[in-house]
């Protein structure tokens, strides 16, 4: 019974980065061919340019570098085939394509034919749709070549049934949000026993800006059982055998990597989004501002497992009002994960600020205004260490503070990066308590004392904000399933209540807007796929 092994590589490529991404072919090829033996080598959806390139697809030299690279490859004396995905200009248009390379010749592309456009993905503003499929013969079998969105629809799969294909190949960068991997299983079951043949699903790792791809690559039956499973979040090449005979394509049995449980998979997908923002873009390190609170303990975790403990520094400073328990704690949590710690006080610069504006504060009483300025000393202090040492400022936010308006503009906003952006506050705690089963870095204080923004004498965030799981609550019917206002009251939820949050998400549009980018871990976060105008009439209600 003849066989064929095909390598499913899950790569981490740089967007824009067309060389060095054509090299990680090449050379993950020659170990796929070295330690596997494999036929075919088979990456994820555009990998000459990493997902999503976004507007670097305008640029007019696009054309010339993915030709150069295309022509590298076939010039690479590969003895595998190879499967990869690319953009393509065709007479004046541009496809999201894949295409096959076999004995150093582009023997064959495919054109993209469902383009997402939702949520984060807006591929229509870029590419043209392909109108037809393509069934290639490698290595004796013939294999369906589609792309990402193409395998969410059913027409794909009946064309490839109808031109005779015996195995799909499906090229994708999907992101990785909250049950993502069991919507891809769920939908490869249904389709591979649609189609009455077997799916190699090839996915991407690593992150791009607010994006974090988690791999989970598979393969599966035509009965849609999952064979092989590749691990979450780690660049692998994943080997998958298939036998033939009378024609049809049957995968043995192979490795599958287990699922990180709920807690552990999202816990993974801020650490990478942490280290490949880092790492990507060229920084040294971070630092943040340590407050004793729950969100920047959290941050500093996470921070330390994606970067080491050596390119981490924690800063606390602290006011008039901080407590000796933050004090306290953000001491023992900095000297628990080994980083670079001290405090530095901002009692001295809020004076100065103060004594500047005398004037202009003159018959005022005292109000948010000296709480916002405690928080932009502790901005400035931050942005001018991350200046001098080549750090990125991480910030400390949550969703449910950005999501009211809970922070401050060029205060605790400032930084290049948030964490926590897309982490609602009930999460933030299920988060530290599942850090603290890897090892106890943060400090049981911190998880069960009531949280506060320490501005003002004595202050709880409860004095003016609901409790956290019914805040939390009516954002995610807010902002995540878009409930009106009348619904979420129609779950039991107090209307003064609703009718005050609801405003409050609205109004802070503009400070959203200015705000770092963060790891996307829901079905919407504040960031790509969620495009509010600031400027607006529109009425809370129905």
């Amino acid at each position: 019974m003849p066989t064929l092994k095909i390598v499913m590589a899950q790569v981490n490529p740089l967007v824009g980065d067309i060389q060095g991404n054509t090299e990680l072919v090449i050379e993950t090829v020659r170990q796929a061919e070295l330690e596997h033996g494999a036929d075919v080598v088979v990456f994820p959806e555009l990998t000459l340019t990493g997902y999503p390139p976004e507007d670097l697809l305008l640029r007019a030299s696009m054309e010339v570098r993915i030709n150069r690279a295309l022509k590298g490859i076939c010039s690479a004396s590969l003895q595998a085939a190879v499967v990869l995905g690319y953009p393509r200009l065709v007479a004046g248009r541009v496809f999201n394509m894949a295409g096959v390379i076999d004995d150093g010749e582009l023997t064959a592309e495919y054109a993209k034919q469902h383009l997402p456009n939702y949520r984060v993905f807006d591929e229509m503003r870029y590419f043209l749709p392909g109108d037809s499929s393509c069934v290639v013969r490698l290595r004796g079998i013939k294999a369906a070549i589609t792309i990402c969105e193409d395998i969410w629809q059913l027409e794909p799969m009946l064309q490839a049934k109808q031109a005779g294909a015996q195995l799909m190949l499906n090229l994708n960068a999907s992101p990785f949000h909250i049950g993502k991997v069991e919507e891809r299983r769920e939908l490869l079951h249904d389709r591979a026993r649609e189609g009455q043949m077997p799916i190699l699903y090839v996915n991407q790792v690593g992150a791009q800006d607010e994006l974090v791809f988690d791999g989970a690559s598979m393969a599966v039956s035509a009965e849609g059982e999952v064979m092989a499973q590749a691990q979450c979040y780690e660049s692998q090449l994943m080997p998958v055998e298939i036998s033939v005979a009378d024609g049809q394509c049957t995968i043995i049995e192979g490795d599958k990597e287990p699922e990180p449980e709920r807690l552990a998979n999202i816990y993974q997908a801020l650490v990478v989004g942490v280290r490949d923002y880092v790492n990507k873009n060229g920084f040294k390190g971070v630092v943040l501002g340590l407050s004793g609170g729950i969100d920047s303990a959290l941050t500093l975790a996470i921070a330390v497992d994606a970067l080491g403990k050596e390119r981490v520094e924690a800063v606390m400073m602290p006011f008039r009002y901080t407590s000796d328990l933050s004090k306290n704690d953000a001491a023992d949590e900095a000297q628990r994960l080994g980083v670079r710690y001290q405090s530095i006080s901002i009692e001295p610069m809020f004076e100065a600020f103060m004594a500047a504006l005398e004037d202009e504060f003159k018959g005022t009483s005292r109000d948010t205004t000296e709480e916002n300025l405690q928080a932009r000393c502790r901005g400035v202090l931050l942005m001018a260490i991350s200046n001098k040492k080549g750090y990125l400022v991480l910030t400390t936010g949550n969703k449910s503070e950005m999501a009211v308006g809970y922070s401050t503009l060029y205060g605790d906003m400032a930084g290049g990066f948030d964490v926590l952006k897309d982490i609602p506050k009930v999460l933030v705690f299920e988060l530290s308590r599942y850090r603290n089963t890897l090892g106890e870095v943060i400090p049981v204080s911190v998880i069960e004392r009531p949280p506060s923004a320490e501005l003002a004498p004595d202050q709880k965030d409860e004095d003016s904000l609901p409790p956290y799981d019914v805040l939390d609550d009516i954002l995610e019917m807010y902002v995540e399933r878009d409930f009106s206002a009348k619904a979420i009251i129609e779950e039991g939820y107090d209307a003064d209540v609703v009718h005050r949050v609801l405003r409050l998400v609205d109004i802070n549009e503009y400070k959203r807007r200015q705000a770092p980018i963060g790891p996307r871990i829901t079905q919407r976060g504040f960031g790509r796929d969620r495009r509010y105008p600031i400027t607006n009439g529109w009425k809370l209600g129905d």
